[in-house]
């Protein structure tokens, strides 16, 4: 009886300690997410750049006025340097609606649906895909790619 009780309570202070590392795993995640998207709002592409793996691939896929499905590529440097470039004066808000994050040892996938405002206006709504790479401890953007909409957004509907 002793010997089930021990292997018992052995069990589920392993499955606890797990879903404890989880959850750290996930905030760490989280946190490397935010520092990108705080970055973006104060316009400064050094926090941005700190939340990059060096190889990352960054793309942006929407439908032109036409209805044409488009998909474009930009490099770190292209981005980085836009921000840096932005104008004081303008300001840009990421609102992320929700976190759904998948870990797979040193694999990460972070899905965050958004609407964007472009000083204090509503532009556009979507949602971006993130991949990310635990790199010895220090989890970094790989890939990031966003899809762009001005249809079926809340933020239009809750304007009316």
């Amino acid at each position: 009886m002793k010997k089930i009780l021990l292997l018992l309570v052995l069990s589920v202070t392993t499955t606890i300690a797990k879903a404890q590392d989880q959850a750290a795993e996930k905030q760490a995640i989280k946190k490397v997410i935010e520092t990108f998207f705080e970055g973006l709002h104060k316009g400064d592409s050094t926090v941005m750049k700190s939340t990059m793996h060096n190889t990352i691939k960054i793309q942006t896929t929407a439908t032109n006025r036409e209805g044409k499905k488009m998909l474009k590529t930009e490099t770190k440097q292209q981005v980085l340097t836009n921000i840096a470039n932005k104008k004081p004066q303008d300001t840009y808000l990421e609102k992320l609606l929700s976190y759904t994050i998948k870990v797979d040892g040193n694999l990460a996938s972070v899905w965050t649906p958004y609407e964007f405002y472009y000083n204090g206006n509503f532009s556009h709504c979507g949602a971006n895909s993130f991949q990310l790479f635990n790199n010895n401890g220090n989890w970094e953007i790989v890939y990031l790619v966003d899809m762009r909409r001005r249809q079926n957004c809340d933020a239009l509907k809750n304007k009316k």
